[in-house]
């Protein structure tokens, strides 16, 4: 058996960018923030609205990024800036989640606005993050690279939440008054891992030169959007790509609205904090394993077939859900969602890589990173909306079966 070389030095620094940004996905979208905003910068606000602003921002900034994504992208490239564009939005991602510390109860304006900075600094900086992963590996081993990505994000982020989690049930442990207190420190601890963990990027990583140097913000701009429109017109030629794409924004919305709305939801239908933490928490550390196993599932079933299963599972986890009322039920979602999440993303990511032409795929993966990175503007505002005007949260947690049903028979439409 030939034996793998091992990962260049610049390849782990990449990687770590990783471990750094999702404790903010973990501890702050998924955890903390939706439970903390209903219950301290807006307990003055009826549960479905304040359900609805959370959404509403979610949606919003899912927008955003999806229309300036492929923009700003394209003008990294053109203008050798992946780097300094990355910094830019992780400083602005890490000063807006440090800021959540300091925000008084029942600000909850301030608190959804600071959010929604952070969101745009999380977003906006893993763009550029993905688009270094040519930089720091060679064709052969891109796949090990981005999968060390993914596996050291899953590690990061849950050993972080994992201690915020510790903070939050024991707070007098860690010299903390209260659950209050050890919740706004696992935010100002979130900025400060942010922040330690983007160093060895920052420093080790050198970015590969695409485009002449020299060249006026004009020509960076035009550069950029001659890329985007050779690229639309190269994918358009390859239609089983085409469907996938349309597949995957839809599922990946669905997926996505339940990761950021999932407390949320446990909130309205009277779960209690406690319970709900520790379940995604649960679903943290389910979720690195489950994705390896999900791998060799592929490698045996097929990419389509394993992963229209996934998605099944994911409408039974949204019918389930709709009917959901105690801890143990929540806990149960929780794992089966831990069990397929990781490998919806892991083979989305390799399905794709066998739709489109090897001599393309920088390019084309450009847009598939786009998709995956904007397909979170519809279900948070749907389900929240719903919600709101039929007094149901049940009902608005339903209304993602309109994503996973459309999105899986468009998967099951892709030509083999």
């Amino acid at each position: 058996m030939k034996r793998q070389r091992k990962l260049s030095n610049q390849a782990w620094r990449w990687a770590f960018y990783d471990w750094a940004n999702s404790a903010f996905a973990t501890t702050v979208m998924a955890g903390f923030f939706p439970i903390f905003f209903k219950s301290y910068w807006a307990s003055d606000l009826p549960d479905a609205e304040s359900t609805f602003i959370i959404g509403s921002a979610n949606s919003l900034v899912g927008l955003l990024i999806a229309i300036s994504a492929p923009v700003m992208g394209a003008i990294a490239d053109a203008g050798n800036s992946k780097k300094k564009l990355l910094l830019t939005f992780a400083v602005l991602g890490i000063l807006a989640t440090g800021y959540l510390f300091f925000i008084p109860e029942s600000s909850w304006k301030f608190a959804i606005t600071f959010y929604a900075v952070g969101v745009i600094g999380f977003s906006g900086g893993n763009i550029f993050y993905d688009s270094l992963l040519v930089s720091v590996s060679g064709n052969k081993d891109r796949n090990r690279v981005s999968s060390l990505g993914f596996s050291l994000g899953y590690l990061g982020g849950g050993l972080l939440f994992l201690i915020n989690v510790l903070m939050f049930s024991f707070p007098n442990s860690f010299g903390l008054n209260s659950q209050v207190e050890a919740v706004l420190w696992s935010f100002l601890s979130v900025a400060i891992w942010w922040s330690i963990f983007t160093v060895p990027l920052i420093t080790g990583v050198k970015e590969t030169k695409l485009a002449e140097e020299g060249k006026t913000f004009f020509q960076i701009s035009k550069d950029a959007f001659q890329s985007l429109y050779q690229t639309s017109q190269s994918i358009s030629r390859y239609k089983s790509a085409v469907i996938f794409l349309l597949a995957y924004f839809l599922y990946m919305d669905g997926v996505d609205t339940i990761i950021r709305m999932a407390t949320s939801y446990g909130s309205d239908i009277g779960l209690s904090a406690q319970s709900m933490i520790g379940a995604l928490l649960l679903t943290q550390f389910i979720g690195f394993p489950a994705t390896l196993v999900f791998g060799k599932y592929s490698d045996k079933f097929g990419h389509k077939q394993t992963l229209s299963f996934a998605i099944l599972v994911y409408i039974g986890v949204v019918i389930f859900s709709s009917q959901m009322d105690s801890a143990i039920e929540f806990f149960v979602m929780a794992s089966v969602i831990g069990l397929v999440q990781g490998g919806v993303q892991a083979i989305s990511r390799s399905y794709f890589s066998t739709l489109i032409p090897e001599d393309k795929a920088a390019e084309f993966f450009g847009f598939y990173n786009f998709i995956g990175k904007s397909s979170v503007f519809i279900g948070p505002f749907m389900v929240s909306g719903i919600a709101l005007i039929s007094g149901s949260p049940s009902i608005g947690i339903l209304s993602l079966l309109v994503l996973f049903i459309p999105g899986l028979i468009l998967l099951r439409r892709v030509p083999d």
